[in-house]
């Protein structure tokens, strides 16, 4: 892929970090939701609280995760970051495919169940809590760009320094 252009390239790092963002803020939301739904005996709040969290689930969890899988693969293809040079992109890149795979068919149909049945079990506290934390994760590793690079990187870094030094030479052989 061509290297996007500096102001499309903070663009899309500012709308991707602002959607990232609304899912964890989300997943928090729809943890607390659960949290009350499961902790309390009202019929009237685990009834409230489900609706609520079939809102969140079907109308902002899906296209906000959606969005960050795709603002997130665009921006790695789009940089010198790139998505199997270093280790911290990838885990990312893997974390969020499977975190959107599994709000789409496992979270929504959860909650949609809960709402139909107007009963909420520990499965809708556990699945927002694991999203929480692995949100919390890729969080983490994105401002602290651990681990260093994939062997693709190593052979990709190898490769160019080896073409650069092999260009720097190249005016002295022909002098």
């Amino acid at each position: 892929m061509k290297p996007l252009k500096r102001p499309v390239r903070r663009g899309l790092l500012v709308a991707h970090v602002a959607v990232s963002v609304s899912w964890l803020g989300l997943t928090v939301g729809l943890l607390a939701l659960g949290i009350t739904a499961f902790a309390t005996g009202d019929p009237a709040t685990v009834e409230a609280a489900t609706r609520a969290m079939q809102i969140f689930g079907d109308w902002l969890v899906v296209p906000v995760a959606l969005l960050a899988l795709v603002s997130g693969l665009v921006l790695a293809l789009g940089t010198p970051w790139g998505l199997a040079r270093h280790r911290w992109v990838w885990t990312k890149f893997w974390l969020t495919l499977i975190t959107t795979g599994l709000s789409v068919f496992s979270l929504r149909p959860g909650i949609d169940a809960a709402a139909a049945e107007k009963a909420v079990d520990i499965n809708l506290v556990i699945a927002p809590s694991v999203a929480t934390a692995t949100y919390l994760f890729i969080t983490a590793i994105s401002i602290l760009k651990p681990w260093g690079l994939t062997r693709r990187g190593r052979r990709l870094r190898f490769s160019a320094s080896s073409a650069k030094s092999v260009d720097e030479r190249s005016p002295r052989q022909t002098a």
